[in-house]
């Protein structure tokens, strides 16, 4: 592999998504032994490579000088660990790490919902800052969400009214009298 292609970046999401385009668009042509034999390729293809991830990531955990952490934080190889079911983290800490990637969003997690796949979060009001929108605040959101937390199916972002000032100007603050 060439430093160029390493460097390309790769979208999880939509390359799931031809994969699938792909296998429909072959079944529809109605050859049923044309489908079922692409099917089992792309079956024989993820179990392949899947167990090729675990080996690395195995590899990886082991050394002293940690260098998995590095890897779990990286959109694409963190999507593959998930898509192989190797992702050591359990979806909490996923999503924690998802959120903390969009930081300046300042979101909270207010709950999940394994049902529908929801996850509700909470965004202080930006207070005329600029800092941005509750949209703003969603779609970033997601977007960390679709590689580090795919079973996050929707995300809801409620804004909560901004706190008090830190310090107002010609008062003296609490206790400093």
């Amino acid at each position: 592999m060439s430093a160029a292609t390493a460097a390309t970046p790769v979208n999880a999401e939509q390359a799931g998504r031809r994969v699938e385009e792909v296998l429909e668009r072959l079944t529809a042509s109605g050859d049923p032994a044309a489908a079922a034999a692409a099917e089992e390729l792309v079956r024989s293809l993820m179990d392949f490579y899947g167990a090729g991830l675990a080996r690395i990531f195995h590899l990886l955990s082991a050394a002293p000088d940690g260098p998995a952490a590095r890897l779990l934080g990286d959109e694409l190889v963190a999507s593959l660990l998930v898509l192989h079911d190797l992702h050591p983290e359990d979806r909490d800490a996923r999503i924690a790490r998802a959120l903390d990637s969009v930081r300046e969003h300042a979101l909270e997690v207010v709950d999940f919902d394994e049902g529908s796949g929801t996850l509700s979060l909470r965004a202080q009001e930006s207070g005329g800052c600029g800092c941005g929108s509750g949209a703003d605040a969603r779609q970033a959101a997601e977007a960390a969400l679709a590689c580090f937390a795919p079973e996050v199916r929707a995300v809801d972002v409620r804004t909560a009214p901004a706190g008090p000032p830190l310090l107002q100007i010609g008062t003296a603050p609490t206790g400093a009298r």
